[in-house]
């Protein structure tokens, strides 16, 4: 009798991994500064779903260096936020027009600095 080696076992299945790679949390912060550039040129209604998208994504970057990201996307936003909303009550006294102008230019600023340093893989600092 010869010995006949056993049929080969099927192909194992990976495991489906529930929480988001470095790339996926990356991309979605990306995303997010993409969505915060859109509001300030094409309407704010993107701003709003940018930081609704951090709000939701800040937990599960927890130790990562995209907390910083979101962290900075939440800040940004609640910043120009309250700036604007400032500029818009005191726009009758011309200086609102002022606060208004630095409110558009903190946001884009930490927007485009944010946005750069999730292209290069590095935390917002």
């Amino acid at each position: 009798m010869t010995d006949v080696p056993p049929p080969p076992l099927p192909p194992s299945v990976p495991a489906v991994s529930t929480t988001p790679t470095g790339t996926d949390t990356r991309t979605l912060a990306i995303v997010v500064y993409g969505l915060y550039l859109g509001a300030l040129f094409c309407g704010g209604v993107s701003g709003i779903a940018g930081v609704i998208l951090a709000y939701i994504k800040r937990d599960e970057a927890r130790g990562t260096i995209w907390e910083s990201h979101f962290e900075n996307a939440i800040r940004a936003f609640w910043v120009w936020f309250i700036l604007f909303v400032v500029g818009i009550a005191t726009a009758w006294f011309l200086v609102g027009f002022v606060v208004i102008g630095a409110a558009f230019v903190y946001f884009l600023y930490r927007t485009i600095k944010g946005l750069i340093a999730a292209v290069d893989s590095k935390p917002y600092v």
